[in-house]
């Protein structure tokens, strides 16, 4: 059963927004193309009178039989339509060169508004939204956004502006004619409401199928070696078909009404043509008395450039109602577009910053150099005073209780401390809570209940960025940029030398496989490192770690991905990196955290058992039956 279509809201809102956003973008730009567009519509609108003039100058000296001054007054009309078109030409002109420059220039700087953004929302915002759906804002959205602002707002300004202009003149030469336009165009707005209304809803729904479509392409496009190895073409195809299908669907519909539109509206208009030039026969051959704003008598020079006006009235009409769709498939995109812009940002409540220090007479200065110290600046509110808190990597968690959705708690009461230099483990099957934890030290969620402290100061009152900035992370799915080698091992902290970076990568095992490419360091890699094998890969990311040189490391199955050979390799740079400094292990492979400080067991988010290797051996629990039973949880 499908879903009834929904009603676009906030039209009129969305529209005023995006205009602030125009006006905000180009100030003085923006109004200049407003007034030609209207001066190129008032100029479209007057043509008539120009003829009325005419024509009432040849009636005039029909009668009289005086054709003398008939000419030059008739050159005169003539030489002024004909300046006044030049003159609109050129506004023409200007407006097509503005409006290219406002258009490009406003989506330019609107991909990155939503691109700033995005760099500012918390990881949930990307743990609960396809990415293939953020992608397609970035591309359906914008381009029916570049339509809109380029093509339909215009039109649609400059066809009301022609519309009102030529109702004001109808009404100065003729109500009755008038009248009998109007109630034509009532028909026109009628079958608008009904046909174009249909079409608004499914052109919604059109843009949200494409973000769906595209969303799965993506994840299959990323999955495409899964989805080969499991042979799951067949139902990948399928599963696209549904999507496609309901993609074909909703645009078909819209289309369908869409096409519909414009050949009725065109022959309501060519029908009603026909009646106001019946309805102005019938009033010159009764003789009934004109009704005009400007008195004018009813007479052919008043009849004939009416017939033109209401083929230029139901054309702009027409045009109008054409627009429409345009204009809701582009509040659609903008309403996408506006939804990412107003995601509430990360919180950061943080004042505690990341400083370079050094020590002066035994008390910590902070300096502008890197001198292998980082202090914890702590500004005091109360009296003003600044302290500095050496930064030696002690964590410790304190009767922490914490959810990703309220009511289904994923950690229970988690207690634990790392003293600086200590090697924590984390082991437990796979949910049990162990990359959540390292999740709430990184802040990328923030706890329910508890406290989370590092260096005796709550990392809420710590600004998130110069929290992580003190953290490196390896992570188990590593993630590589298009880029050189050493562009990718410099991520780690950008104003690292060539030098530093080699060395990281030697500290790490990665150097002799970088050497033996292509091109060294500057071998490219594309596609996530398509081009590398996955230990390669999660060799660079631990080399990426070690260039950034912080105090303390969260390793979440840094080695999973390496072989037994290759893992003696990099557990010997691992040992070198994770010297003197805190870390966070989480391993499946048990063999690896043999000698950490203490080995935390997690079981459905509780800390079961703790203690080194040799006491929970001797403990014979759950982590002896681990350890016996085989080296991987899973």
């Amino acid at each position: 059963m499908q879903n009834k279509p929904q009603k676009p809201k906030g039209g009129l809102k969305m529209i005023l927004r995006l205009l602030r956003m125009l006006f905000s973008f180009y100030p003085v730009m923006l109004p200049v193309t407003i007034a030609c567009i209207l001066f190129n519509a008032v100029v479209s609108s007057i043509p008539a009178t120009f003829l009325q003039k005419v024509m009432a100058l040849i009636e005039q000296s029909w009668k009289s039989g005086d054709w003398a001054s008939v000419g030059g007054q008739i050159l005169q009309i003539v030489l002024t339509l004909a300046v006044l078109y030049l003159l609109s030409l050129g506004s023409g002109l200007l407006f097509n060169q503005l409006m290219a420059v406002i258009t490009q220039g406003s989506l330019a700087k609107m991909r990155g508004s939503m691109f700033n953004r995005m760099q500012t929302l918390p990881i949930k915002y990307f743990d609960t939204h396809n990415h293939g759906d953020i992608m397609s804002h970035y591309t359906n959205d914008i381009d029916t956004l570049r339509q809109m602002i380029s093509q339909s707002l215009p039109q649609l300004l400059s066809s009301s502006v022609v519309v009102l202009t030529v109702l004001f003149i109808m009404l100065r030469y003729c109500v009755w004619l008038a009248l009998v336009v109007l109630c034509g165009v009532t028909v026109m707005l009628f079958v608008t409401r009904r046909v174009g209304g249909g079409s608004a809803r499914h052109f919604v729904r059109q843009q949200k199928a494409i973000g769906r479509t595209e969303g799965f392409i993506e994840e299959m496009m990323n999955g495409q070696k899964v989805v080969q190895v499991f042979c799951h073409e067949k139902a990948a195809c399928d599963d696209f078909d549904r999507l496609n299908d309901e993609l074909f669907h909703e645009s078909e519909r819209a289309n369908r009404y869409a096409n519909m539109l414009g050949p009725i509206l065109n022959n309501i208009g060519n029908i009603l043509y026909v009646v106001v030039a019946l309805s102005g026969g019938l009033l010159l051959l009764f003789g009934v008395p004109n009704l005009s704003l400007s008195g004018l008598p009813l007479s052919i020079s008043v009849v004939v450039p009416f017939l033109n006006m209401t083929k230029q009235f139901t054309a702009n009409v027409s045009q109008v109602s054409n627009q429409a769709n345009a204009i809701v498939m582009g509040l659609a995109g903008a309403g996408r577009i506006f939804a990412l812009l107003d995601e509430e940002p990360e919180v950061d409540d943080g004042y505690v910053t990341l400083v370079n220090a050094r020590e002066e007479d035994g008390e910590l200065v902070e300096c502008a150099e890197r001198t292998g110290i980082w202090a914890w600046k702590h500004p005091h509110q109360g009296d003003g005073s600044v302290t500095y808190t050496r930064l030696r990597g002690d964590v410790r968690l304190s009767e922490v209780d914490f959810a990703y959705e309220e009511g289904k708690p994923v950690l229970h009461d988690i207690t634990l401390y790392a003293e600086p230099g200590h090697k924590v483990a984390f082991v437990g099957a796979t949910g049990a809570g162990k990359t959540t934890i390292t999740n709430l030290i990184n802040r990328f969620y923030d706890i329910a209940d508890g406290k989370i402290r590092y260096d005796g100061i709550n990392i809420n009152k710590i600004k998130k960025a110069d929290l992580r900035r003190s953290l490196g992370i390896v992570l188990q799915d590593t993630n590589l940029f298009t880029g050189t080698v050493m562009e990718n091992i410099r991520y780690g902290r950008l104003d690292a030398t060539d030098e530093e970076c080699i060395a990281a990568a030697k500290l790490a095992g990665a150097d002799d496989f970088i050497t033996r490419l292509p091109e060294g360091y500057a071998t490219m890699l594309t596609g996530n490192g398509a081009n590398l094998s996955q230990g390669q890969r999660q060799l660079l990311a631990i080399s990426r770690a070690a260039v950034a040189d912080p105090p303390v490391m969260i390793l979440d199955e840094a080695t999973s991905s390496i072989d037994t050979r290759t893992e003696a390799i990099v557990q010997r740079g691992m040992d070198a990196l994770m010297q003197g400094r805190t870390v966070f292990v989480i391993a499946h492979r048990l063999s690896t955290v043999k000698n950490a400080d203490v080995i935390m067991v997690l079981e459905h988010g509780r800390i079961i058992e703790r203690g080194s290797h040799e006491k929970l051996i001797a403990e014979r629990g759950k982590y002896y039956q681990l350890y016996t039973g085989a080296f991987e949880l899973e």
